[in-house]
């Protein structure tokens, strides 16, 4: 999860640059830019995110951690990070101006890539310099004088690095001889800015995964198809638009919806319905050691108004009395992995109707079975849960009835945002990761902008047998999980890796024992 978001959020776009058939690409990008955005009349939720003193503090310090990163990418842990301060400001200009990114694979296999701005007069000048002074804090090569601008080459076999300018802008590239993409790029800045969406997306994630597999593992652990997105600003929210398709048909099934109506109720602040399931499921080696048979293929998430840890799942079984078991049987078997990840030791045990887990404080982690008219289920929680309120209202349940959905999410966003927080400082704690700070930047900038976000809408479906089509409005374009996941992200000080582990702890010595006529130690008095 932390590595798609990582992708997510730095590789997005999406621009018909003229595609070569020797040249296959990973990840298309388009952005607007701030300037353009503030100008729109629909840009109140993109100022209310983006632009406040708190938000401005997150991308200062976001900018300041990715400038030292990017230097030293490809370098090894042991580069010095020279250059840092040059690459910084050009940092900035990527969150205000417009800008389209191409990355490809080159015919022999290498990365090549075109990066196109459209600058305001002079700007360009100062990237030529701030670039050059990059590169020879990192190579020690001397730039060679091209028509309009500088190249760069490490050795006779590699691509260069070329930077030229374009028009009312500039283009960097790193590609074979011919130019294709920066050609292209080049035509895309210097047009008129006519495209209404904000960002574009278009990611090939599989390619990518392949591409990246021995720096980044988890991205073909991630299984993600094909993935192109849309963004825009529309009555107060971010609107979001998309696609996802696989080189194959999709090997789900959407059976018909059955959910435990007298199990969920309201006050509900979140609620997710989730189908399809089963087979991506059996494809995930974390998965495997937990799994009961048959896969379940649907899944329901929702959580309560009031006490914070009052939130919920639900699968759908045949045999909740044997599922039961058998995932018991599971977790015993597994148990070693997770003790080992757990800082504060847990116990398990069965009863004839349910599993519980103690050892954590304020908490009563618990797998129940249930039995209701649509048939078992098997319902996890944290908390107990509460006696049975007024039913879901009649407008989320006809949701469900969208031909060939396959997801279904809705929540207040500011309060599940603020019941969500407790819990998920409990699982950082008991599975030793580092504490969300509320008092660091982006802390503040969550307790900023989180009471002022209302209700998010998210909704996939199957319209093709291998395209998924999503759309979401939001205030802020993310959920409240992806908002803290986001945050904990930023506050990483490896940024933008997103090490949260803190260290095994400390072995306590066990003191010798004492011989006879020695004293024994004296330890320091409480407090």
């Amino acid at each position: 999860m932390k590595k798609l978001l990582l992708f997510s959020l730095v590789l997005v776009w999406a621009i018909a640059v003229p595609a070569s058939p020797a040249m296959d690409p990973f990840v298309r990008l388009h952005f607007i830019g701030a300037e353009r955005i503030l100008s729109d009349t629909n840009s109140a939720a993109f100022t209310n995110f983006f632009c406040s003193a708190e938000a401005q503090a997150v991308r200062a310090q976001t900018l300041d951690k990715l400038s030292r990163a990017l230097v030293r990418w490809g370098n090894g842990p042991e580069f010095a990070g020279a250059g840092a301060e040059s690459l910084r400001p050009l940092l900035e200009d990527l969150f205000r101006a417009e800008w389209f990114l191409d990355v490809r694979s080159s015919p022999e296999g290498s990365l090549a890539f075109a990066l196109a701005l459209r600058l305001e007069a002079g700007r360009a000048a100062f990237w030529q310099d701030a670039l050059a002074a990059v590169m020879e804090a990192q190579t020690k090569i001397a730039p060679q004088k091209i028509p309009g601008g500088w190249q760069w080459k490490r050795s006779p076999a590699s691509h260069p690095l070329r930077f030229v300018r374009a028009g009312d802008g500039c283009v960097f590239s790193c590609e074979p001889d011919d130019g294709v993409l920066s050609k292209g790029a080049a035509a895309a800045v210097s047009a008129p800015g006519a495209r209404s969406d904000w960002l574009s997306l278009d990611v090939d994630w599989p390619r990518l995964a392949k591409r990246f597999s021995a720096r980044f593992p988890a991205l073909s652990a991630l299984d993600i198809p094909e993935t192109r997105l849309r963004v825009v600003g529309r009555d107060g929210n971010l609107r979001l638009d998309g696609k996802i398709i696989a080189g194959e048909p999709f090997a789900f099934t959407l059976d018909s919806w059955r959910m435990p109506t007298n199990t969920i109720h309201q006050p509900v602040i979140s609620f997710t319905a989730l189908r399809g399931l089963a087979p991506w499921l059996q494809r995930q080696a974390w998965a495997q050691p937990y799994l009961i048979s048959p896969a379940p293929n649907q899944v329901f998430f929702w959580a309560l108004q009031g006490i914070p840890f009052q939130t919920y799942a639900a699968v759908p079984v045949p045999d909740a009395s044997a599922a039961l078991v058998q995932l018991h049987e599971r977790a015993a078997a597994g148990s070693t992995n997770w003790h080992s990840q757990m800082a504060l030791p847990m116990s398990m045990s069965l009863s004839d109707r349910e599993i519980t887990w103690v050892g954590l404080p304020f908490v009563a982690p618990h797998v129940r079975v249930v039995r209701e008219a649509s048939g078992d289920f098997l319902l996890g929680g944290l908390f107990p849960n509460a006696p049975r309120g007024k039913p879901l209202p009649p407008e989320l349940l006809a949701r469900l009835a969208t031909a060939n959905l396959v997801l279904y999410h809705w929540e207040i966003t500011a309060q599940r945002l603020e019941m969500l927080l407790q819990p998920a400082q409990l699982t950082l704690m008991a599975t030793r990761h580092k504490q969300f700070d509320t008092e660091s930047a982006a802390g503040k900038w969550l307790n900023h902008v989180g009471p002022t976000l209302g209700n998010s809408t998210t909704e996939i479906t199957q319209t093709a047998p291998n395209e998924l089509t999503f759309t979401r409005r939001a205030p802020g374009g993310l959920t409240a999980l992806e908002l803290f996941a986001l945050a904990n992200w930023l506050d990483a000080t490896n940024f933008p890796g997103c090490d949260l582990r803190l260290p095994p702890p400390r072995r306590v010595r066990n003191l010798p024992p004492s011989t006879k006529g020695a004293s024994a130690p004296v330890l320091p008095a409480p407090h």
